[in-house]
């Protein structure tokens, strides 16, 4: 559960309007609303402010437990009117590789991609890669039925040489996953904060916790990833040495969690695609579905513009649309681009016909169902 739909179900279950909470928090009723469809997060400053406002605690909010109870009675992720969504199921990711349960991620193990992949999939062997690579290759060679790639994080945006891996494998987009990010301090057994003197993990994540880390007076260093870190500190077992990673991280390794939620920014989030080497399509009726394909424009003027018309005529939602450059394309600017809708839809299947004829290439890379995360939002 988001914190922006913990919010929400919080003031509704007290029974309080946005304007209501505002006054309560001195803030204006637009920085609820923001807050509530996830544009803005509020300052960690102000949870406990806000935690006692909704008669909650701040590890409510925070971790999002299920449910809240107040004048309103049970509320279950949201509830206004009559519509409730009730909680999503662990997966709604259809599994191809009955015969190969083994799922491949880039990393050691430990790693934010293997608590995707345990989260969505958590029957399945987890096979650790060196690079995307080679996770792309376990899949294509047959040592994995499933690959969980991160193609996006909400703080630091798009992950780097994904877009150009996915037109040259021969692997299509079967789901998404969405992983909240939350990042923990973790030492070995005897570790405190007396004796922890300096921080171990990827550069991301120490920005991400770069306030807390200079509160805490623990000096910054900079590791190949969070995971890895995380096995180093293992190693080492000094307790002046700590690593900031997962719980998935903690656990596998030995290691105690000093303290939880150290980033200073609620709302990290990263986005992952499941890749398989069956295309799968799930029914168009079975509920809201996403397709993805890359494509290259021609080389006349206004190409692009004209390419994605067949989409504003036809009715049809473009969620993404990213240019990135294709060596192999003479330099070529490539696009990867998500909308909403199945091939099977009259409006897209007359969207993409239409965009063949700005385009020179065009390579559909998958369709599936919305991860429930997005209806949460």
């Amino acid at each position: 559960m988001s914190l922006s739909s913990a919010v929400k179900g919080a003031r509704l279950a007290a029974g309080l309007s946005q304007s209501d909470l505002a006054k309560r928090l001195g803030v204006t009723q637009s920085t609820i609303a923001l807050w509530e469809t996830g544009k803005t997060a509020p300052k960690r400053s102000m949870m406990p402010k806000l935690a006692a406002a909704l008669r909650v605690t701040v590890l409510d909010l925070e971790h999002g437990t299920g449910a809240f109870t107040g004048a309103l009675g049970s509320v279950s992720y949201f509830q206004e009117g009559h519509r409730t969504m009730s909680t999503p199921s662990p997966t709604a990711i259809v599994n191809p590789a009955q015969d190969n349960p083994v799922i491949a991620f880039q990393g050691v193990l430990g790693a934010y991609s293997h608590l995707a992949a345990r989260g969505a999939f958590p029957a399945m062997e987890p096979l650790p890669c060196p690079t995307f690579q080679d996770a792309f290759a376990a899949v294509e060679e047959g040592r994995a039925g499933l690959a969980m790639i991160p193609i996006e994080n909400s703080l630091g945006g798009r992950v780097a040489d994904i877009h150009h891996l996915l037109p040259e494998s021969n692997l299509f987009i079967i789901g998404e996953y969405f992983q909240p990010v939350h990042h923990c301090l973790l030492v070995p057994k005897g570790g405190s904060f007396e004796t922890v003197k300096e921080a171990r993990s990827h550069e991301q994540a120490l920005a991400q916790c770069r306030n807390t880390l200079r509160e805490l007076k623990i000096k910054p260093v900079i590791a190949a990833d969070t995971a890895g870190a995380a096995q180093d500190v293992a190693k080492l077992n000094d307790p002046s040495i700590a690593a900031i990673a997962s719980t998935l991280a903690a656990e596998t390794y030995g290691l105690d969690i000093l303290r939880p939620r150290i980033e200073d920014r609620i709302g990290n989030v990263t986005r992952f695609i499941v890749m398989s080497r069956t295309r799968i399509e799930p029914d168009p009726r079975s509920g809201p579905c996403l397709t993805s394909f890359v494509f290259t424009v021609r080389s006349v003027p206004a190409s692009l513009y004209k390419s994605l018309g067949g989409f504003a005529t036809n009715g049809v939602n473009m969620i993404k649309l990213e240019s990135y450059i294709s060596v192999g394309d003479d330099s070529r600017a490539r696009f990867y681009a998500e909308i909403e809708g199945h091939p099977a839809d009259k409006s897209v299947d007359q969207a993409m016909e239409e965009l063949q004829f700005f385009t020179t290439k065009i390579k559909l890379l998958g369709t599936y169902r919305q991860a429930d995360y997005r209806a949460e939002e």
